[in-house]
């Protein structure tokens, strides 16, 4: 084992003891589980809840977080309504938001996007491990105005503590372990957070190793067998998909009357197997620096300013047989100043500024993209009216964005290119009742295309394609309506949506059918073409009768090239879901049942993906101690079906584990 290998490998285990240490010094516990105050929902900057939202947002928190945790984010969201997720085999999931991925779905930590590469490949991680996660916000449909102008799909914004906001006056903290499953995992994370009135400090660290997956039968689906004749091996397991990984962070802030003033480290190291080449394992590793300031309450013009700041150092190595391959690399600063004005006449809302400088290069055997500079700056507007029953949203959003590839020979008269986009957005929310409420919005939205849309030419081993680029691409163009039907009546709510997004220009990674004589690759070029994404959502919680719950979900998205009415790949299916949730006292049980359709509605030379029922089940116990300790186990999988996700590259070479059991164990103080 090199170095560098065995210092990250002693460096979770001594991270861990210590943080373990930190907990068990305390010597007063609560008696039940301690949460620390509730997050601003991302979606709004004013900081309202979740129920006050002109757009359709998920939050998962708390013990519905633990509860759903997965290795990545992209499976942890997996099932939310409206999100689906790549499932690039178990180490990498990105989030997949009503049928759109990679640029359109922003992904965000703390309210600063993750500048790693995992937009540009599936087969990149993405830098986030939901293990140190206290809260994940989801917000539905074209959320560009505020946090972007790539977010036409949505944004994902998952939030920790690095960067305390507030005093909790003592020591509060967070040790959870698991074993077990499918990968048969061994997890484990710890977090602390100590403060006084002035200063306030947060630490975590966390590790996780898994064996390769148990799967039913083959990897390779029956369908690409009588398809192309892919050879059937290794049945009952997925090769090349154990891994390692381990970070932590350490963040602390001044605390004010009214705000605070901080910074944070956090280090991020993944090893894992890429499934879709034998061989072939990346090693990823990524260091950020946060700072993050807000003050509140400042007077009768500027009432809040707020500024954040994140610097990121990201490298991922393809690594076969030992030999690196190719490296990934990307360095930049992205942050945002905003300035919250008093309420004037029944009107508030806020000005921001938001810039992002990345610099990213491939350099190897499989660099299919160029080196290249980006850099984007934008001012934002947000305002709403609150009038008695309605309230009125608007937002609008102008980016300037510029791409300099002029290092890479490869691509001739293509060495820079800049965009100027606008964007904007009316909501409105009406309460007909205490109960009954519409929420809808109306938006026009600008994407500039991302460096690979531009100048991508090679091939692209993970997606199993030769792509290629288009440097002379305009804009990305699309007008957008949604709206939702609201019901809450105290524990009990329901909510039903629709959408539809028509794009004038949708950048789009289309097979053309041909192959690549040198590599033997079939050729996907990325074309413009007018598209459509329309669909359906629902999601519900009912107090059925003292101590249980019921919850059902749906989802259901339709995507089509207009141009030549065919289908876009690799979108999920029609999904419907219900469970059972019961808690009383220490005790806790949960039964879910998630049933995915068949997928039959293929793009050209896609083939269709069958359909499968997701039954799996939660059972907890907090022992009668003073601490607060939580036994659980988790059962994936029961009924042992084949479960292949549409939305993934690799749904034909790789399917999800096998029926599993999981235990676990967490406590807080």
């Amino acid at each position: 084992m090199n170095k560098h290998l065995q210092t990250r490998a002693n460096f979770a285990p001594n991270a861990i003891f210590l943080a373990l240490n930190c907990l068990l010094i305390t010597n007063s516990f609560a008696e039940d589980t301690i949460e620390l105050s509730t997050i601003s929902v991302t979606g709004n900057p004013l900081g309202v809840s979740a129920d006050a939202l002109v757009v359709p947002v998920s939050t998962l928190s708390g013990r519905e977080l633990s509860n759903r945790r997965e290795s990545t984010l992209g499976d942890t969201l997996n099932g939310v309504p409206g999100v689906s997720a790549t499932h690039f085999g178990p180490n990498s999931s990105r989030p997949v938001i009503r049928g759109l991925d990679a640029e359109r779905v922003r992904i965000m930590q703390n309210g600063v996007g993750v500048l790693d590469a995992s937009s540009l490949s599936f087969d990149h991680a993405v830098t986030i491990d939901p293990l140190i996660i206290e809260q994940i916000d989801v917000v539905r449909g074209p959320a560009a105005l505020l946090y972007g102008g790539s977010a036409v799909g949505g944004v994902v914004n998952a939030t920790d503590n690095r960067i305390p906001k507030e005093s909790l006056d003592g020591i509060t903290g967070r040790v959870e372990a698991r074993w077990g499953g499918a990968d048969s995992q061994n997890n484990l994370a710890a977090l602390v957070d100590a403060s006084n009135e002035k200063l306030a400090i947060h630490a975590d660290v966390y590790g996780r190793k898994t064996s390769d997956t148990d799967i039913k039968g083959f990897a390779v689906s029956s369908r690409k067998n009588l398809a192309d004749g892919t050879l059937q091996e290794n049945k009952g397991k997925l090769v090349n998909s154990s891994a390692s990984a381990d970070g932590g962070a350490i963040g602390a802030s001044l605390l004010f009357d009214n705000g605070y003033l901080g910074a944070s480290y956090s280090n991020f190291t993944s090893n894992y197997g890429t499934v879709a080449e034998a061989a072939v394992r990346a090693d990823m590793k990524s260091d950020r620096y946060d700072i993050a300031t807000e003050f509140k309450n400042l007077g009768t013009v500027v009432s809040r300013v707020k500024a954040r700041m994140a610097y990121t150092d990201y490298q991922h190595q393809e690594i076969e047989s030992g030999i690196v391959g190719t490296t990934f690399k990307n360095k930049g600063v992205e942050g945002s100043v905003e300035l919250g004005h008093a309420k004037v006449n029944n009107i508030e809302g806020v000005l921001g500024f938001q810039f992002q400088n990345t610099a990213f290069e491939a350099l190897g055997a499989e660099a299919f993209v160029p080196p290249v500079n980006t850099t984007n700056k934008a001012l934002y507007v947000y305002e709403e009216l609150l009038m008695d029953a309605l309230k009125l949203s608007f937002g609008a959003r102008a980016e300037h964005a510029s791409q300099d590839a002029s290092a890479w020979a490869k691509v001739a008269n293509a060495q820079s290119a800049k965009f100027n986009t606008y964007s904007y957005a009316l909501g409105g929310l009406y309460t007909f009742t205490p109960n009954w409420s519409l929420a809808t919005n109306l938006s026009h939205n600008e994407r500039a295309p991302s460096y690979f849309e531009l100048y991508a030419d090679g091939a692209h081993l993970a997606t199993g394609q030769y792509e290629v680029g288009n440097p002379n691409f305009g804009k990305e163009r699309s007008n957008g309506l949604d709206a939702q039907i609201r019901w809450k009546n105290g524990k009990n709510l329901f909510n039903f949506g629709a959408y539809y997004t028509r794009f004038a220009s949708f950048l789009g990674l289309i097979d053309t059918g041909n192959v690549d004589a040198d590599s033997g690759l079939p050729i996907a070029e990325f074309s413009a073409f007018s598209a459509t994404f329309k669909g359906l959502e629902a999601e519900g919680k009912f107090n059925l009768i003292d101590y249980v719950d019921l919850t059902l979900r749906g989802d259901y998205v339709r995507a089509i090239n207009r141009d030549n009415n065919d289908n876009l790949p690799r979108i999920t299916p029609l999904r419907v879901g219900a469970g059972l949730r019961y808690q009383y006292n220490g005790i806790g049980a949960r039964l879910d049942v998630l049933r995915a359709f068949n997928q039959n509605r293929t793009a050209v030379n896609e083939l269709a993906t069958d359909g499968y029922t997701d039954v799996s089940a939660l059972v907890s116990y907090k022992l009668p101690t003073k601490m607060n300790v939580e036994l659980f186990t988790k059962a994936n999988n029961l009924l042992n079906q084949e479960i292949r996700e549409h939305a993934s590259f690799l749904k034909d070479i790789s399917q999800a584990g096998q029926r599993s059991v999981l235990l676990g164990v967490r406590a807080d103080f």
